[in-house]
């Protein structure tokens, strides 16, 4: 529990005394009628705590610099039917509070808690009907004095990835990539996108990975050129690219990886020239990443690979700097380069001006070219998209997800193996 103790220290010190912030469990979400949806923590809860239990709320006390855990009871009826609870005297020792009591006693509790806060830190919209009850009991003890964003301070610690969460996201994309492996292996002409999806799931599962960080996307021929396509229904056909857009979420923490492969193993001709622009911007843009660098300037890098291959091979007329400056390059590019990965797969934190140590990023160009009357038939619903994690270290940066093989003459061969 050391590295959730620790950002617990920091925020403690951050938000300073007289101040108390309070934070909520997920909700159990229901699925249909008596079932519900597998329990996932609220990232910013576990992110502070790592306890993975609903119906729990953290209340960090900034002037006496405490950690206090309110959760379920112990109860053996409900731990038959639904599972273990850890109860709050086990919870206070095994996640290293400073206090913890039951749930049931927290709305009763607060108000002495906050008597002699003069600020209160919530996250705004995370923690439902018992928040605003919480806001509204502030503002009427406080004259209606304002409630602060907790997110603020999280979302710059989050955006720095600490060693234990680096060792996470590393296993994640350990795990992604193996199982970007399988689906080239098994791919094949005539089976659905829906056996892809379970190929994957397989070697997330096998290797540790109970639940996918996202819904897999697996495209086939021009269901590639949607971005965000899930449906995974259609049978794969021979000539077509098959686009997977997949990750593992392994202890809360996502990989999120792309590869675009063809479905009878062997790249075409127009499809070949294409995949190697995208290849180019993903690597010229992981290349530029280092501490120091301006996210600015390495997409830019990557979009000036990207429209000259799109200049070069007629699909856009006139020059790469007009095609750039006028946008009519969003006709085949319509996305940005990349996000933040972490705890939840497009995390936490804004894009800053120059990366730092310790951020983790997608990197993922594309190019998508949905059939039409004035494209050359040959570039007719081809979607490629290569995306990678990457780690920025202090003197560079660390591909993380690497071994899912991305060059044609590394696809080619994983296929044939």
């Amino acid at each position: 529990m050391t590295p959730f103790a620790e950002r617990r220290r920091r925020l403690l010190g951050q938000i300073g005394s007289g101040s108390v912030a309070v934070l909520f469990a997920a909700p159990e979400q229901r699925r249909s009628n008596d079932t519900f949806f597998p329990y996932r923590q609220n990232s910013y809860f576990h992110y502070l705590t790592g306890f993975p239990e609903p119906e729990s709320v953290l209340v960090l006390d900034g002037s006496a610099q405490t950690a206090v855990l309110f959760c379920r009871d112990k109860d053996d009826l409900s731990e038959i039917w639904e599972g273990f609870r850890y109860g709050a005297d086990v919870a206070c020792e095994a996640f290293g509070m400073d206090a913890a009591y039951s749930i049931a006693t927290w709305r009763e509790q607060m108000p002495k808690i906050l008597q002699n806060a003069q600020r209160l830190f919530v996250l705004p919209e995370e923690g439902g009907a018992a928040e605003q009850a919480l806001v509204r009991h502030w503002q009427k003890i406080k004259n209606s004095a304002a409630v602060e964003n907790l997110a603020v301070c999280l979302d710059e610690m989050r955006l720095i990835k600490d060693r234990h969460e680096t060792d996470l996201l590393k296993t994640a994309g350990k795990i992604s990539a193996a199982a970007h492996i399988r689906a080239m292996q098994k791919t094949r002409p005539g089976i659905s996108e829906l056996h892809i999806e379970a190929e994957l799931l397989h070697e997330f599962m096998r290797r540790g990975a109970r639940f996918p960080a996202y819904a897999s996307i697996v495209a086939g021929g021009k269901n590639a050129c949607c971005l965000h396509y899930t449906a995974n229904k259609d049978i794969l056909q021979n000539g077509d690219l098959l686009l997977v857009d997949a990750g593992a979420e392994y202890e809360g923490y996502a990989g999120d990886i792309t590869r675009t492969f063809p479905v009878n193993g062997r790249f075409g001709g127009a499809q070949k020239d294409l995949y190697e622009v995208v290849l180019a911007a993903n690597e010229a843009a992981i290349a530029a990443v280092k501490p120091g660098a301006v996210w600015a300037d390495i997409q830019q890098t990557a979009l000036n690979i990207l429209v000259r291959g799109m200049v070069d091979f007629k699909l856009l007329a006139g020059t790469v700097e007009g095609n750039i400056e006028s946008g009519a390059f969003k006709r085949y590019y319509m996305h940005g380069l990349g996000h933040w990965v972490g705890l939840d797969v497009h995390d936490a934190g804004g894009r800053p001006v120059l990366l730092r140590e310790g951020m983790c990023t997608t990197v993922e160009p594309g190019i998508y070219i949905a059939a039409a009357a004035d494209i050359p038939a040959c570039f007719h619903n081809i979607g490629i998209r290569i995306e990678d994690n990457v780690l920025v270290t202090e003197s560079g940066c660390e591909n993380y997800t690497a071994a899912a093989p991305k060059s044609v003459a590394a696809i080619e061969e994983t296929m044939r193996g």
